[in-house]
């Protein structure tokens, strides 16, 4: 099964949902939630440590406002590039936020996400 095969309404189904959880235990310093869709092979490539710290310290990671835009798809190989216009509760400003998914033993997972 190759997830670029889905349409983007699909893909929408499967992508708004873990957005959402992302933003959610970001915000809330959630770190063990947060990573519960992440793919084997992101979380033996993460380094707890610097995402601890991102947690704990980056102003940015914990208010991401649940307001966001879908800019839209890019399909490459088995995986999908999700595109986000994201906001903060207290920064100004817009960021691209970036979330990469394909399967894995069958299942959807996040191979990589990142707010710059």
């Amino acid at each position: 099964m190759n997830i670029i095969q889905k349409t983007d309404d699909e893909l929408l189904e499967i992508a708004i949902p873990m957005w959402d959880d992302l933003i959610k235990y970001s915000n809330k310093g959630q770190y063990g939630k947060f990573i519960r869709n992440f793919s084997y092979n992101l979380l033996l490539g993460l380094n707890e440590v610097e995402v601890g710290k991102q947690f704990a310290k980056s102003e940015l990671t914990r208010s991401l406002s649940p307001d966001y835009d879908v800019l839209g798809f890019i399909r490459r190989g088995e995986h999908v590039s999700c595109l986000f216009r994201v906001r903060s509760t207290k920064k100004e400003g817009e960021w691209l936020g970036r979330m990469v998914l394909g399967y894995e033993e069958g299942e959807v997972k996040i191979f990589a996400a990142s707010v710059f």
